[in-house]
């Protein structure tokens, strides 16, 4: 069956692209056109286009046609560049239901077929998503990388050496009257416990890729007044939260979504802790203390004012993740704010009102989420599934290096399962492999 669907996003423009692939996408170029010439392969031809019931002219556009293999699907495809008004589009897709054999394609349907035609794995699908809802020059760049292939490969290499370790063993299982190297596992063991090591280094990534696709999570906490909503609209450059001498105004976390330094940034503002006996905002104080738990970064703003400005409360939420900042120090008596802040990150004096000390901070603050995010040499893992799968691999590498005596068959199961464990990150699972490194 050949799928069509408008390719280029909903909306009005001045120009759309209406994709399709399969079968029947070069006899839909013909019928659409009314021109018994063949296209020129991936060359733009300027035509009109017509209803193929009622031959009324649809559009004036252009047609390019990729044959397959050489397209995106591995199918052959064609691309319709026409003008992008609601009309127009509405009455091509139309034009296209009329054809026999076409049909509206599902969502993610000509990545599927890219898949199945063997023209990108698992990961290279997923990083053509995250390409798509990229918002930040990270995220893209990292969406690039996996797309490429990066990731990819070298979940394949580990898999491919996997295999080619598991071969001995079933090569000596198999033909153990042939000639084959005496004390096989000692000989695969190295092998095994080298990738090993290399899996264990590409999980303690401190989950990079993950935060760079979802967005660094930093939840901003202090007593109320204390100036954390002025913070916040001081980071989101906007009018975000509520600035009030009344003390409590925010009740509930107010989240803001930020691009820093090409980085996607979540900052969430919550609840002054204190001890209150209003319903409300009892909950509001629980919910920022449960976020604050799970905070990629926090930042405790602090009345700097103040003699004591730490109680501890405060204190029991900074640690080696913990920017402190001491604000109003316009208004401060001790100018030096000679606070000892043990564990943190390092402390700023600031004015929320003034924005005295802001800049410092926020290149501070920029550097600290580039740290945790910055793309490293090696393709970081970018899903919780693949997280799960590489530590499912782990697990029955581990259970084989730590063997003695087992039956080669368990040991050849453990090593089968880390592979297939692999394999499932890509999509490529196939016992052939394992034949045909045998023979």
């Amino acid at each position: 069956m050949t799928i069509f669907a408008l390719s280029s996003g909903k909306g009005r423009a001045g120009v759309s692209v209406i994709r399709i692939s399969g079968p029947e996408t070069f006899s839909a170029i013909l019928t659409l056109t009314k021109n018994a010439k063949k296209p020129d392969p991936r060359c733009a031809v300027l035509s009109w286009f017509y209803d193929p019931l009622t031959n009324e002219k649809l559009d004036q556009g252009l047609v390019i046609f990729f044959p397959g293999p050489n397209s995106f699907t591995g199918e052959d495809v064609a691309e319709f560049h026409i003008h992008g008004g609601y009309a127009v589009v509405a009455g091509f897709l139309e034009a296209l239901s009329k054809l026999p054999n076409l049909r509206s394609a599902e969502a993610g349907e000509f990545t599927r077929r890219a898949f199945d035609n063997g023209k990108m794995d698992l990961t290279s699908a997923e990083g053509l998503a995250d390409l798509i809802n990229a918002e930040t020059a990270g995220q893209k760049r990292q969406a690039l990388r996996q797309m490429d292939g990066d990731l990819g490969e070298l979940y394949e290499g580990w898999r491919h050496e996997i295999i080619s370790a598991m071969a001995y063993l079933e090569a000596d299982i198999d033909f153990s009257d042939e000639e084959i190297p005496d004390d096989v596992t000692a000989r695969i063991k190295p092998i095994v416990e080298k990738l090993h090591n290399e899996i264990a280094a590409h999980l303690a990534d401190g989950h990079r890729g993950e935060r760079l696709r979802h967005g660094l999570q930093v939840v901003i906490l202090g007593a109320p007044n204390a100036g954390k909503s002025t913070l916040l609209n001081y980071l989101s450059k906007r009018d975000v939260a509520i600035v009030s001498e009344i003390a409590g105004t925010t009740r509930d976390l107010l989240e803001v979504h930020l691009d820093l330094s090409g980085f996607p940034v979540t900052i969430v503002d919550t609840a002054g802790l204190r001890k209150s006996d209003d319903i409300i905002e009892s909950e509001g104080i629980r919910r920022a203390e449960r976020r604050a738990e799970d905070a990629d970064l926090k930042l405790v703003i602090v009345d700097g004012s103040e003699k004591a400005p730490l109680n501890d409360q405060m204190s029991g939420h900074i640690d080696a993740n913990t920017m402190v900042l001491f604000n109003k120090s316009d208004l401060s008596l001790d100018e030096n704010g000679d606070h000892p802040v043990p564990k943190s990150i390092g402390t700023w004096h600031i004015s929320a009102k003034t924005e005295q000390g802001l800049d410092e901070f926020l290149t501070a603050l920029e550097a600290q989420v580039e740290m945790r995010m910055e793309i490293s040499e090696a393709p970081s893992l970018t899903r919780t599934r693949h997280r799960a799968n590489l530590l499912s691999c782990q697990d029955h590498m581990t259970r084989f290096l730590s063997a003695d005596h087992f039956e080669l068959e368990l040991l050849s199961e453990d090593l089968r399962m880390a592979a297939r464990d692999l394999g499932k990150i890509t999509g490529f699972v196939d016992v052939e492999d394992i034949l045909e490194k045998i023979f």
